[in-house]
């Protein structure tokens, strides 16, 4: 049962280093360049920002603090993060088209979880005698890979619309995925002496031998980029501008040694008394080998197979006021990756001379209302941007769902 724990866990064991995950994004503001990028996202439908930080920073987790979600939890609820770093530059003498090069390293981390499975993870099984608790619809997806990118930019068609494609090498390094279908749950007796587990699930782990080794690959895939943006104009302000942005389209393929395993069965155990899945002291259960129930209750088999890397798809519609104010609404979802439809507004206001500071609202995604602010300081030779899309988690971690931060520093090329 502690097992997701760990997951979660691992996906934060390193250090944070764009916003959205794009390369192409920022080129109207950077052109040639050479450039440095980061950002992490993270965020709970029905878990406060209190409780996620204790898995980020340490600390008791009390249960003042486990109750607070609880009560506001929805009977099937999300989690996400996603975590990347890269180096990219475009460059180019054509006045026509630049060309992106970069590498990438993207950690990938989403679950749903039913209300039900959240309380035992956190309660036991002792409040919930002669209770059938429900996992079905919940599931668990971690997934690491690194990318080595091509692509180009024609940034002058029709002298004012731009198209940019990129195509991606991966190397994974890491996946693990548990999905528990319909009719998975756990029934507890009346005085916890007898426990009824309907397990219909499958999961896989990607080869665990390889995953240490930078040189060695545990699967390899391919992604590409795509991206569009035209000016046009509209009814309000001076003009506006679409974009349109997919990246991350692609998928990993994992070697003959990743693993397997499928269960569609019942088991009981009866004659212990287990009244705390988490606390479990019994000298007997203690000493059963977790790997000969996994290999006794599932078919566990070891061969290749292919998995699609969560997909990111991007629309942003700006118009521009005056020369100093732009107010942009935009969409984005991610594609297998548990993530909710997500609705912003972006206000964008030149402060000083080269100083901008946007405002960020928005809903969904892996939490729910999401406020932010961003800072953009641009020179003929540099590009800073630093901001986030969710500062409420920093303000008011007992009070609100979700964090994030991003950072861009770019070297921009003369012209």
């Amino acid at each position: 049962m502690r097992f997701p724990l760990l997951v979660i866990l691992f996906c934060f064991s390193v250090e944070l280093m764009a916003q959205y995950n794009s390369d192409f994004l920022s080129f109207d503001k950077t052109g040639r360049c050479v450039s440095v990028n980061g950002e992490y996202e993270l965020g709970s439908n029905g878990i406060y920002n209190s409780f996620l930080n204790k898995f980020i920073y340490g600390g008791y987790i009390d249960k003042k603090t486990k109750d607070a979600s609880n009560n506001n939890m929805f009977s099937l609820n999300v989690l996400g993060a996603n975590m990347n770093y890269d180096v990219s530059s475009f460059f180019g003498r054509d006045s026509r088209f630049s060309y992106l090069i970069g590498f990438k390293d993207q950690q990938i981390f989403n679950s749903s979880y039913t209300r039900d499975f959240y309380q035992l993870m956190f309660y036991g099984n002792k409040p919930y005698l002669d209770e059938t608790k429900n996992f079905s619809g919940s599931n668990i997806n971690s997934l690491r890979f690194q990318e080595v990118k091509l692509g180009f930019i024609w940034h002058r068609i029709d002298t004012t619309a731009k198209v940019g494609v990129s195509v991606s090498i991966l190397r994974g390094q890491h996946l693990f995925y548990i999905r528990a279908k319909e009719g998975s749950s756990l029934y507890t007796n009346t005085d916890g002496t007898e426990l009824v587990f309907n397990s219909n699930f499958i999961m896989a782990m990607s080869d665990t031998t390889k995953y240490k080794n930078p040189f060695i690959f545990a699967g390899i895939g391919a992604s590409a980029d795509i991206f569009f943006e035209t000016p046009y104009k509209g009814k309000l302000g001076k003009g506006s501008v679409l974009t349109v942005n997919a990246n991350n389209i692609g998928f990993l393929h994992w070697n003959d040694n990743s693993v397997q395993y499928s269960s569609d069965s019942t088991f009981t155990f009866d004659g212990y008394h287990v009244d705390n899945l988490l606390d479990i002291k019994d000298s007997t259960l203690a000493a059963i080998n977790q790997d000969t129930i996994i290999r006794k209750t599932t078919n566990a088999h070891k061969e290749s197979f292919n998995v699609n890397i969560p997909t990111n798809l991007l629309i942003i519609n700006k118009i521009l006021f005056t020369d100093k104010f732009a107010l942009s609404v935009g969409f984005r979802y991610l594609f297998n990756s548990n993530f909710k439809p997500y609705f912003f507004t972006d206000a964008e206001y030149q402060l000083f001379k080269n100083f901008t500071g946007s405002l960020h609202l928005a809903y969904g995604g892996y939490a729910r209302l999401n406020v932010g602010l961003a800072f953009t300081y641009s020179t003929p030779g540099w590009y800073f941007r630093l901001g986030s899309n969710s500062l409420q988690g920093y303000i008011s971690p007992k009070n609100t769902y979700g964090q994030g931060a991003f950072i861009s520093v770019a070297k921009k090329f003369k012209r």
